[in-house]
């Protein structure tokens, strides 16, 4: 009996040929044939039920997860709010130095639509901006890290990025851009570049030596090692990555919306500003602290969902 030789896909998939046996097939009877469908059946009766409640009991520990990690946060949110509204009714603080959060929420209640459209505008030109630069960082990391020659050749080009001043270079953008969303797009692609690349490059090296080797002895091509084993091994540093980018990017539309916008939060800090709109002005960074919470949110549930296999997401479980 010849055996068909292996190939890589079917060995990383799991189809992998199992060995044959020479048994010949006994013939069964009627009735054992019956018996064995109804003991089937009540098996497939039972684990459906055992499938449903445990879906049931793990959408419980889920809700039970999510009620835990968002309840102390809110509290102290709550508690650091109270103590601030009765600071300043205490010392009776003027409004145009701190406002109290009661005439901050008030502000936000009378005109919501101006804070709506402004954080609408710097969460696109902050979320463009992280996709231009993480990608970007994340397309020359994974040359980096398949060469020391272009890594050395490249790493002081991104240094020089990173320390480059974003006051500086956001002048020239609007000379070269225009008014319109790119310089904005840009500075902010710019301050996410650098932590980007530097885990990314980390990420797609830390991979397992044992692993490394097996797809070396199966002949493995290096597009091959790159997606079966460089970039799942790079997912938490690139999580990582981005809990820090998501910050910067916002920071970054914020700082191009004082050079070159019109509408965004960055204007409205600095219409604020200008007026000694202290209330409006704290309102603003309200409305940036929840856009800066939601994407981060949105950013650890999907950290959960994907690396709940890591040991980063089940220590918080």
């Amino acid at each position: 009996m010849t055996s068909e030789p292996l190939e890589l896909g079917d060995v990383l998939d799991g189809r992998a040929p199992r060995a044959r046996r020479g048994v010949a097939h006994a013939t069964l009877s009627a009735p054992a044939v019956r018996a064995g469908r109804r003991r089937s059946g009540a098996a497939d009766v039972l684990e459906g039920t055992w499938w449903a409640v445990s879906a049931g009991a793990a959408r419980r520990s889920g809700a039970r997860r999510a009620l835990a990690t968002a309840v102390p946060p809110l509290v102290a949110a709550l508690l650091a709010l109270l103590v601030w509204e009765a600071w300043v009714r205490w010392r009776d603080i003027a409004a145009y130095l701190v406002p109290a959060p009661s005439a901050v929420l008030a502000t936000l209640a009378d005109d919501p639509g101006r804070f709506a459209f402004a954080a609408r505008t710097t969460l696109v030109e902050a979320l463009a901006g992280l996709a231009v630069g993480a990608g970007t960082a994340f397309a020359l990391a994974a040359l980096m890290a398949h060469s020391r020659p272009l890594e050395r050749a490249l790493y002081p080009l991104a240094l020089l990025v990173k320390v480059t001043p974003v006051i500086a270079v956001a002048p020239l953008f609007v000379i070269w851009f225009g008014f319109g969303i790119w310089p904005k797009v840009l500075i902010a692609a710019l301050i996410t570049f650098f932590p980007m690349l530097v885990n990314a490059v980390t990420g797609l090296r830390d991979v397992d030596p044992a692993a490394h080797e097996f797809l070396r002895a199966m002949r493995a091509s290096r597009l091959q090692v790159f997606w079966r084993l460089r970039l799942p091994a790079s997912l938490p540093y690139l999580f990582a990555a981005l809990r820090i980018s998501v910050p910067l990017s916002l920071i970054g539309a914020v700082v191009a919306e004082w050079m070159s916008g019109d509408t965004g939060i960055g204007q409205v800090l600095l219409i604020a500003n200008g007026d000694f709109d202290t209330a409006a002005l704290f309102a603003a960074v309200f409305t940036l602290a929840l856009i800066a919470v939601a994407l981060t949110g949105a950013l650890a549930l999907a950290e959960h969902r994907l690396l709940f296999w890591h040991d980063t997401t089940r220590d918080r479980r």
